[in-house]
């Protein structure tokens, strides 16, 4: 998706943003938004299956999630399909091919999504005026690659009903920074995409959420979660408090 097909005036702008405590914007004066409001560009909402970015592709743009949520993919040269992760508002996506210069992943849309769209070349000349945005970009940097350290150990330490509890804990708290109900969500991604993303097979993913209900840790109905004992599913997850 280009740019340039984007409108880059909005009603909404970064000032009266409710994720500008998230987003890039976390930590800047009135007059330091307005600057970076000019170089952002929101357009339409995309529909779900749309792709931002493709794996391979020249990189131009960062984009930070409005509303919605996407997952990025990676596809190896044998055409085995991976996702690396899922996003939702506030997030910022597409920093991981600054070094390359080449998308790193295929970025989809999970469902009915808005972004703020940003060419890096532009944000890269404000960050160095701005000390406090580059710190931001850094501390985003610094966060995603805590966050793929975490899913190395998951994957490698994990069973499969730690691995979905500690999926669904981790969704909580991303929920709950982002204002919403921690404890009640809706999944955005399909139980195929789940498994993909914990290496685990849908099959098993229906079972242990399945069992989960039948232990009384949580409530499933279709897409919509209800986390009922965060202590039994901490305990299960063995993650920290």
């Amino acid at each position: 998706m280009s740019v340039n097909n984007l409108p880059t005036k909005d009603r909404q702008h970064c000032c009266n943003c409710n994720l500008n405590s998230l987003c890039m914007a976390v930590s800047l004066d009135t007059r330091e938004m307005s600057k970076l409001d000019e170089i952002i560009a929101r357009g339409k909402p995309l529909s779900k299956g749309h792709q931002l970015t493709v794996q391979g592709d020249p990189f131009k743009c960062v984009f930070a999630i409005k509303t919605g949520s996407v997952k990025t993919v990676t596809t190896s040269c044998n055409g085995d399909a991976q996702i690396t992760g899922f996003y939702f508002p506030g997030d910022l996506i597409g920093l991981n091919a600054i070094d390359s210069g080449i998308c790193q992943d295929t970025v989809s849309a999970l469902e009915t999504t808005t972004v703020c769209q940003i060419q890096f070349e532009q944000l890269d000349d404000l960050s160095a005026q701005m000390p406090k945005l580059r710190r931001q970009i850094l501390k985003t940097m610094s966060k995603d690659l805590c966050n793929e350290q975490h899913m190395l150990q998951l994957l490698a330490n994990k069973n499969a009903d730690q691995r979905i509890a500690t999926f669904l804990l981790r969704l909580s708290n991303r929920f709950k920074a982002r204002g919403f109900s921690e404890s009640r969500f809706r999944l955005s991604m399909s139980r195929n995409e789940i498994g993909n993303y914990l290496g685990i097979t849908v099959e098993t993913v229906s079972r242990v959420l399945t069992r989960l209900q039948k232990n009384g840790y949580i409530k499933v109905e279709n897409k919509e979660i209800d986390l009922i004992n965060f202590k039994a599913l901490l305990q299960l997850s063995q993650e920290s408090e």
